[in-house]
């Protein structure tokens, strides 16, 4: 069972940098008993993944401020602060700040496990894919 949990506002030790952008996380599966994991990211310009696939979570974006472009299932979207997105799993996607200022959203995955894949690729950026294969991920071509 999990216990109740205050993240507070400068807990860096909990910050990765991946795919250009910013992770800070704010619950992980070991605080949510595993059954979700939420972060927040900085998404500068330029930043975002590449096209993939999650096999095993669900994932869910809030677009908290600025301007990302998402290509959700071979559908091109730009979306402003407020807007949410839900990606089951089996659904390409990947989103990309293609704006000149950054952009911020939480994103959830569920179940959780996947923040290990985060910390492994923040450790060896050069082995994404591999350590990306081992968590169910699959990079994808866009549509």
């Amino acid at each position: 069972m999990s216990s109740p949990k205050i993240l507070h506002a400068r807990d860096d030790k909990r910050t990765v940098h991946a795919a250009g952008d910013v992770y800070r996380y704010l619950a992980t599966g070991a605080e949510t008993n595993a059954t979700y994991f939420m972060m927040h990211a900085l998404i500068p310009p330029g930043g975002g993944p590449p096209p993939h696939i999650q096999t095993r979570e669900e994932e869910g974006f809030y677009v908290l401020d600025g301007r990302v472009t998402f290509w959700v299932d071979g559908q091109r979207e730009e979306v402003e602060g407020g807007a949410f997105l839900h990606v089951p799993r089996g659904v390409p996607h990947n989103f990309k700040n293609e704006s000149d200022s950054d952009a911020t959203m939480l994103i959830w995955f569920a179940p959780a496990g996947i923040e290990k894949m985060f910390d492994e690729m923040a450790a060896d950026p050069d082995g994404y894919r591999e350590i990306a294969g081992r968590y169910g991920v699959e990079f994808v071509d866009e549509e």
